[in-house]
């Protein structure tokens, strides 16, 4: 039992026991009586909790068995058994609605009793009373309909489907708190009646299955009604499809047809706890699967603003109305309280964070602070209060087993209740529940709540874009007054901007909030470095996400992430593009301290493993998606550090690197996990099940080198351990060797797959042995003999480049030693200078020449390539004799172990150093202005120079290559 869920210790007190002598004499010598012949310290707990419970307290007298038959049924001493065991074995010799009714409420009679006991003694946790009362409730409903059914399948026969042709059930749905596994002491269940397919019974007396479930569902809300024989459960079936006015049975086309097309915004709140209780439970999960899109939308439902802030007001006008101040579950700071503020993330992110798609409250809590939704400390005084209150609610009701959430009036009542939850007072409880619910009603009046961005400066940009015939001069003139420095280009912008918009590619509500957000647009570009550059940046994204009005309420809800849009506007096209294609991302700009700090490493992990976690397995696409929009959301953030100046070149690169890293270790796991299920594990060269992978996955190019950009392609070769035999532990063994290359295929599809949230990365994988011709996925060894024997030089120079990104420790191991091996082999320099340098001048040739006065920053003499292909010449030419250049992948580190093992001279190995940062910020910066990567001729013009002398010192024809220093 946690802490957080452990009952109060109740206050004993003579008091106490003078309050149950008072009003229940009868009750207490009865128990005095017997208390002799129970379990030590049974006798005086059963007459605490008859002092705290009414309820209790009459019905140890009910009948003279009831003790009896609670301690026979262990009701009081343990964890109850489940109620389902107790309803069937009292159903068996039922054969009257009658009888079934009265079974049925000595059953919840029995239970009640002894969760009251359980509950106010301190045995059991909220967890197990809120389970028993859920799990008494569904036993009680799916025992009652499983015999009314099969009574009137005597009559009718089974109901069958006319497509399926399969037997058909009345599948009860729970909402609510029974929904949830989260019933209250004494309350009223809400449920929904449903059957999967329209059809007729086989007969003799054959009828409509509508007819058959209809009739079933009126008679088992009669086995509820009435209270001969004590209470049983209160049924309310007011949400089910147009409520009191709707049918009480639809099937689940029919269902699925009104959510879709009539559904509410309050009724996707109800659906959130939705669970089939009675009837086929298969069925139940796939019509609530059906359902999901609707309650759960598959984006970030930010439109969903307006409606949870009317069901927030509502809730507020209640608190107002008199006497809602003793109501712990509608009052102020209340249990309706934190159950919406959890609910309300659920709708607005639930379809993005599958995590989010829980029933209970609490564990709710906790995925919103794993998510970063929350902070701890709200998580914490939201559960510690829902905790207090829920056991507050059910002492209330169990008082007299009573729906009520009102505190009570009558001194004794209070007693009880001060007693029960271990306070020495009523005062001391009140000030104890007074400072629960000050807390909750604190982040319950925050939540939601609009932020204060009204200006004065505001008001000339309404007048602007409201009037469109307005004369171009006072247009102008105020687009000018708000700080535009080219009014008329703006200008110009802002009124094809509204024409080009098609009139009936948005709704309604969306051109009122458009309506809303262009005057805020205007006046924050206007605060601006470059007005008129930015706003025609962002009406280009408006354009794009047009239909997608619920990004505009965004904007609505927090203007704030409007100015920080116009700021990553200002500074780079790139990312504005990068945003219309992915407008899931807007999400990011809500919070400034995540969207221009990029997570290291260790975060990265952590929150791909909080979004795939709950996800199915065998659900790909899902987990695709989930991984693209991580990759997504990791690159806008890289981008805003990097143009707001927070991250330098190195550090970006370092990010990226690291993002495509994490991609391609989760999809090699989840793809290895599947393929080991359907197939078992593959066998080493010495026919033994391999621990871990066997697989590894080498970066090449960008990615090897640590130098990955924003749309650069992943270089990789796949190699497996050697293999024998087939694969052993699953249903289709398959060669080892053939395991192999489906994880490669496997991997491939999900790097390129397209998914509705866009494309993983582009791959290339003809740096393998024998290139596109060559197998998949090479074993080790393999690999080995080819870079020994075969290899040309181009991919020795490749291979400096090369190293081991996801596979276990020895797979990379053999991989190292293999590269070092093969770098480090003897070359006449000679002949291998001649072939970087042929292989040089092949690449420039076949690259288009820029016009002259360009200078092109990676194929012209003294750019990029040139000192890549010479770092690479001093490695392929002086590794023999020096191996600790082999040690690193990144030009930057190369050339600094070249300098320092004197392989060249310190001031080239800085100056190559210099011009090879610089050259790649510049080409970065064009990158993110979406334009090529040329500057005019007199830039770098000094940097250009000695990099070419430097390449003529050790790469021209006829000169020797130096000695080392």
């Amino acid at each position: 039992m946690t802490e957080e869920m452990h009952p109060p210790v109740p206050v004993v007190s003579g008091e106490l026991m003078d309050l149950l002598a008072q009003r229940h004499p009868d009750t207490l010598a009865f128990l005095e009586k017997t208390s002799g012949s129970l379990p030590e310290g049974l006798g005086n707990d059963l007459r605490r909790v008859a002092a705290m419970s009414d309820f209790f307290a009459r019905g140890l007298l009910r009948d003279p068995d009831t003790l009896g038959d609670l301690m026979e049924g262990k009701y009081l001493t343990a964890p109850p058994a489940p109620a389902r065991e107790r309803v069937l074995e009292a159903l068996q010799a039922v054969d009257s609605e009658s009888l079934l009714s009265l079974r049925l409420r000595n059953i919840r009679h029995l239970s009640m009793m002894g969760i009251c006991f359980r509950d106010l003694s301190g045995r059991a946790s909220l967890t197990e009373t809120m389970a028993s009362l859920s799990g008494l409730a569904e036993a009680v409903v799916d025992g009652a309909a499983t015999y009314l059914h099969t009574k009137m399948a005597a009559t009718h026969g089974e109901p069958v489907g006319e497509e399926s042709g399969r037997t058909q059930r009345l599948v009860v749905l729970a909402m609510g708190k029974l929904g949830a596994g989260e019933l209250n002491f004494s309350s009223d269940i809400d449920l929904i009646y449903t059957y999967p397919e329209p059809g007729e019974t086989t007969g003799p007396d054959i009828i409509a299955n509508e007819t058959f479930f209809t009739r079933l569902a009126r008679k088992l809300t009669a086995v509820f009604s009435g209270n001969t024989g004590g209470p049983l459960f209160r049924v309310d079936l007011r949400l089910r499809p147009f409520g009191e006015n709707g049918p009480m049975v639809m099937h689940f086309d029919a269902m699925e047809f009104y959510y879709q097309t009539q559904g509410r915004e309050w009724e996707r709140y109800a659906l959130i706890k939705c669970r089939p209780i009675s009837g086929n439970r298969e069925d139940g999960s796939e019509l609530l699967e059906r359902l999901k899109p609707f309650v759960f939308r598959r984006y970030l439902d930010f439109g969903v603003f307006d409606s949870l802030r009317e069901m927030k007001q509502s809730i507020m006008v209640e608190i107002r109305r008199k006497g809602m101040e003793n109501n712990i579950k509608t009052g102020s700071g209340g249990i309706r309280e934190v159950e919406f503020f959890g609910q309300a993330f659920q709708l607005l992110r639930g379809g993005v964070v599958p995590g989010l798609q829980q029933r209970e409250i609490l564990k709710i809590l906790k995925i919103l602070v794993r998510f970063r939704f929350i902070p701890p400390e709200t998580r914490d005084n939201l559960t510690a209060a829902y905790v207090f209150l829920r056991h507050t609610e059910h002492r209330i009701q169990a008082w007299e087993d009573r729906q009520t959430h009102l505190l009570p009036k009558e001194d004794a009542s209070r007693k009880a209740l001060a007693a029960a939850m271990g306070f020495e007072s009523w005062d001391c409880f009140m000030a104890g529940l007074e400072e629960h619910r000050r807390r909750v009603h604190d982040h319950f009046r925050k939540l939601l709540a609009v932020e204060d961005e009204s200006k004065e400066s505001v008001r000339p940009m309404v007048a602007l874009w409201t009037q469109p015939h307005m004369e171009p001069d006072r247009a102008e003139g105020l687009l000018a007054q708000a700080g535009y420095r080219d009014p008329s280009a703006a200008l110009r912008m802002l009124r094809y901007f509204r024409d080009s918009l098609p009139g009936q590619a948005m709704s309604s509500q969306g051109k009122r909030r458009l309506d809303t957000l262009m005057p805020l647009l205007l006046e924050s570009c206007g605060r601006g470095e470059n007005p008129a550059q930015s706003l025609g940046r962002i009406l280009d994204l408006l354009r794009a996400i047009q239909r997608r009005s619920t990004y505009f309420a965004l904007f609505l809800e927090y203007p704030s992430a409007l100015d920080h849009l116009v700021r990553l506007a200002n500074a780079s096209p790139w990312i504005m593009d990068f945003l219309s294609q992915h407008p899931v991302l807007l999400d990011e700009l809500l919070d400034p301290r995540t969207l221009y700090r990029p997570p290291e490493r260790g975060e990265m992990e952590e929150d791909l493993r909080r979004r795939l976690e709950e996800l199915d397995l065998e659900d790909l696409e899902i987990r695709l998606e989930n991984l693209c929009v991580f990759k997504q959301s990791g690159l806008l953030r890289v981008a805003a550090a990097d143009v707001t100046g927070e991250f330098p070149l190195m550090k970006v690169s370092d990010r990226l690197t690291e993002i495509a890293e994490c991609v391609v270790n989760e999809i090699v796991d989840f793809s290895h996990r599947d393929l080991v299920r359907r197939h078992g594990r593959p066998l080493d060269s010495q026919e033994e099940a391999m621990e871990g992978w066997g697989f590894a996955v080498i970066a090449y190019g960008k990615l090897g080198g640590l130098e990955l950009g924003y749309g650069s392609d992943l270089d990789l070769v796949f190699l497996h351990e050697d293999t024998e035999g087939m694969t052993e532990g699953g249903e289709k063994p398959l060669l080892s060797s053939q395991f192999f290359t489906r994880l490669g295929q496997r991997v491939i599809h999900c790097l390129k797959a397209h998914t509705r949230a866009g494309t993983l990365y582009e791959t290339d994988l003809r740096l393998r042995p024998d290139g596109n011709s060559g197998i998949l996925v090479v074993p080790v060894s393999a690999f080995a003999d080819y870079q020994r024997r075969q290899a040309w030089t181009w991919e020795h120079q490749a291979l400096v480049r090369a190293r081991p990104v996801c596979g276990n420790h020895r797979m990379a191991e053999r991989f190292e030693a293999v590269r070092r091996e093969v770098l480090c082999q003897k070359r006449e320099s000679e002949p291998l200078r001649a072939e970087i340098v042929k292989m040089r001048e092949k690449l420039r040739s076949a690259h288009t020449r820029p016009e002259p006065g360009i200078f092109d920053l990676k194929q012209d003499p003294g750019g990029i390539m040139d000192i890549e292909f010479l770092v690479q010449y001093m490695v392929l030419a002086h590794a023999h004799d020096t191996p600790a250049i082999t040690r690193w992948t990144d030009n930057i580190r190369i050339l600094e172990t070249l300098s320092e093992t004197g392989v060249m001279r310190p001031e080239e190995a800085t100056f190559l150093r210099s011009a090879y940062l610089l050259f790649r910020v510049a080409v970065h910066r064009k990158n993110l202005q979406n334009q090529p990567s040329r500057v005019p001729e007199f830039r770098f013009e000094k940097l250009r120079e000695g990099v070419r002398h430097i390449w003529q010192r050790y790469m021209g024809t006829g000169h020797s290559v130096p000695e080392k220093n």
